[in-house]
């Protein structure tokens, strides 16, 4: 492929042009992408009641590839019926993820019995029978309940209770495997752990971190409020392994100048060690601590341990952060003595910082940065962790956690008499490792894909095939359906956000709750997910049961009223279907430092800088997504930014390609502790740090092994020591 000099551009509006084809012409994708709904990709939190394509300020056009991506998805033809009878399971086990994607809507259910060449159709009654007679047959805590982030707040709040009343606590969502380690982190340090920013306080930013993270790929609507930033003379640190082009240089479709002559991203760009951020951000700290660049005053007043934390830097040697950050001493300087002349700074941060065995701390020491110098608690600065899934945060707000926050359990105990289970739940990956344990039987997921998204590949898909039932929530198939089988395995056919029959809520990353219209079903089949959660509950529990009315709790607005009551900070939801008015979720956005802690307090933590050093013949693997794929959805094999046409590579510097006796276009194998690929095809990549490689997620997740953060228990994708054999 040409190696390109920018992001966006006329490549992003001739991209356009093709999804429009795809989905039926210009003007019926122009109206889809118009209507009032959230947009389905990431938590930016574009579209709602100003329509689709509209942001939180109520600019238009705000749009993206990603959205155009999945809203292309969402509008293809239905399956065949002929497609079941003419493929096997076995046939699409050898479909790549994106082949998976383009086969089409789910429009009816559909059951695999272990022995069986093929998925059968089935009627809606005859699956959501056999359903409801394994988990009556199941005792509750042998059950597993897993969320995606496209859900919404509405079906997401209902499955969770309907789990609890059932009687288990395994309840957790696509979080535990991306930005746990964020909520975690954030918590620990200032009792929030979302976003202390809104979209305001970024557009009068001075100075931007953007931490282990390529929103030029995965949330290319950021990218306007960077060009916006760097325009009126502020300034963006870039820190990152690999040089990503769309973050040094961007095309805005929608913004003529920039479309022309292009727009500066970066002002400074580092690129330390994989796993070398917790050393960078602790020598920043440092060097501000040496020319005495910390707000004294604000320490003092708003935080605990400041001068225990403080002492703890001043005896950290400077080789050690040096050596385990990879990046020179005088870069360091340089980055802090930016820090210190800015007056309003942001720090955001994706997976980059929290896949590591160390990603709570990662998050904490960016705390503590921003901290040192009053950068959170008041405007126009703070904390910004980019999340992906559309509405991940949301989940986790109305409760979909294996813990359910006291206040939760509290307001759904006093205000409805709810009898709910207080048996400690499984997360994500406990939940994998019991059904491998035979521990667990039964497995529900409410979208996504939990064998995509897991690490150890191999061992999920032994995990998931040892459950007597696995159900799936989708719209379409994914590599779970195909690879990680169980004794029973069900898919369910549901609608599209936009397709929903009532309005349903999304919470985006700045604490926002948009809010989504719905609209006419694409497909005769598909169901609303609350009709279907409702329709399970009362099956399972009975009409009334657990105290609840099942058949009233399938309107939207009843949920609705329920999650006005019990989840704090969202009592305005009540009043969505009244105004149609969208809301920020009360006590999130810090503007002032009056901290949700015991204390009232930020608290700083000290760190040791972890091990990173490797034997002469490992490289230190990250897996990324491509351009061309949200999360584990991949709809273009090729990667447009990284010029690569497939996605069966490793790409190494050409450094490490000589220093291993390697020849680019050669086939190799790949090897980790756990895993290992054969005829992977080696890449020359100038852009990434020598000593360090790079290969696509979730095909390579077969390398990563099942180690994680002991404090937020998210795996270390990030950081994965291989070989490479000829």
């Amino acid at each position: 492929m040409r190696k390109r000099d920018s992001g966006g551009g006329w490549q992003a509006v001739a991209y356009t042009w093709k999804k429009s084809r795809e989905a039926g012409g210009f003007w019926k994708f122009w109206k889809a992408m118009r209507s009032r709904n959230a947009c389905k990709t990431c938590a930016l939190g574009m579209g709602g009641q100003k329509g689709g394509m509209v942001n939180e300020a109520g600019n238009f056009p705000e749009v993206c590839k990603k959205s155009l991506q999945a809203m292309a998805a969402d509008m293809q033809g239905a399956i065949a019926p002929e497609f079941w009878r003419k493929y096997t399971v076995q046939q699409l086990a050898t479909f790549t993820p994106r082949e998976l994607e383009h086969c089409g809507r789910l429009t009816q259910p559909l059951i695999h019995l272990r022995g069986s060449r093929h998925y059968e159709p089935i009627s809606w009654d005859m699956a959501l029978d056999r359903i409801a007679k394994k988990l009556r047959d199941t005792p509750p805590d042998r059950s597993f309940w897993y969320f995606s982030g496209r859900s919404s707040n509405e079906a997401g709040f209902l499955l969770q209770l309907f789990a609890r009343l059932y009687g288990t606590n395994n309840v957790n969502n696509c979080s535990f495997f991306c930005h746990q380690a964020s909520g975690v982190g954030l918590t620990s340090a200032i009792g929030s752990g979302t976003a202390t920013v809104d979209l305001d306080d970024l557009h009068k930013a001075d100075l931007l971190f953007l931490i282990g993270g390529n929103p030029a790929s995965n949330h290319p609507r950021l990218m306007t409020s960077l060009m916006e930033l760097r325009r009126r003379g502020g300034k963006v640190i870039v820190i990152n392994p690999v040089r990503e082009i769309g973050l040094v240089k961007f095309r805005i479709p929608s913004d003529v100048r920039s479309m022309l002559f292009g727009s500066e991203i970066a002002s400074s760009y580092l690129q330390p060690h994989i796993g070398g951020d917790l050393a960078l951000l602790s020598g920043i700290a440092k060097h501000l601590d040496e020319i005495q660049a910390q707000d004294k005053p604000f320490l003092q007043a708003n935080c605990l341990d400041s001068e225990e934390w403080l002492a703890h830097l001043r005896q950290m040697p400077w080789d050690e952060i040096v050596s385990k950050s990879g990046v020179s001493r005088a870069d360091i300087a340089t980055t802090a003595e930016t820090y210190r002349q800015s007056k309003n700074t942001v720090f955001a941060w994706t997976m980059g910082i929290t896949h590591h065995l160390h990603g709570v701390d990662n998050v904490q020491a960016i705390t503590n940065l921003a901290l040192m110098r009053g950068m959170v608690g008041r405007r126009s600065a703070g904390l910004m962790p980019l999340r992906g899934h559309s509405n991940v945060q949301g989940l986790g707000s109305v409760g979909v956690t294996p813990k359910l926050r006291d206040a939760i359990f509290a307001q759904l105990s006093h205000e409805y008499g709810l009898k709910l289970p207080t048996t400690p739940g499984l997360d994500t990956l406990a939940c994998i490792e019991g059904s491998h344990r035979r521990e667990l039987s039964s497995g529900f997921c409410l979208g996504g894909n939990l064998f995509g998204s897991s690490p150890d590949s191999t061992f999920a898909a032994e995990a998931l095939g040892r459950l007597d039932q696995l159900v799936h929530l989708n719209t379409t198939l994914n590599t779970g359906h195909a690879q990680a089988l169980a004794e029973e395995t069900i898919l369910l056919p549901v609608l599209a956000r936009d397709e929903e029959p009532q309005r349903t809520t999304q919470e985006s990353m700045f604490n926002f709750v948009r809010i989504s219209d719905g609209g006419p079903a694409r497909h005769a089949g598909p169901r609303s997910e609350m009709e279907v959660i409702a329709e399970l509950a009362k099956r399972i529990l009975g009409e009334q049961g657990g105290g609840l009315d099942w058949t009233q709790l399938r309107q939207a607005s009843a949920v609705r009223d329920m999650i006005a009551k019990t989840v704090p900070g969202y009592g305005a939801i009540a009043q969505v279907d009244a105004t149609g008015t969208e809301f920020p979720v009360a006590g999130r956005v810090l503007h002032e430092p009056k901290f949700p802690t015991p204390s009232g307090k930020a608290k700083l933590f000290r760190h040791t800088l972890p091990e990173n050093a490797l034997d002469a013949d490992q490289l230190r693997l990250m897996t990324v997504r491509s351009e061309g794929q949200f999360n584990s959805v991949v709809y273009e094999e090729y990667d447009l930014y990284r010029h690569q046409d497939r996605r069966d590579v490793i790409l190494l510097h050409p450094d490490d390609i000589s220093r291993l006796g390697l020849k680019p276009e050669q086939r190799v194998s790949i090897s980790s502790s756990v895993g290992k690929m054969n005829q992977i095809l080696v890449r020359s990549f100038d852009e990434i740090r020598p000593g360090n490689a790079l290969m696509y997620y979730p095909e390579c997740n077969v390398l990563v092994p099942r180690d994680v953060d002991p404090q937020s228990r998210t795996p270390a994708f990030k950081n994965v020591a291989v070989r490479v054999g000829v």
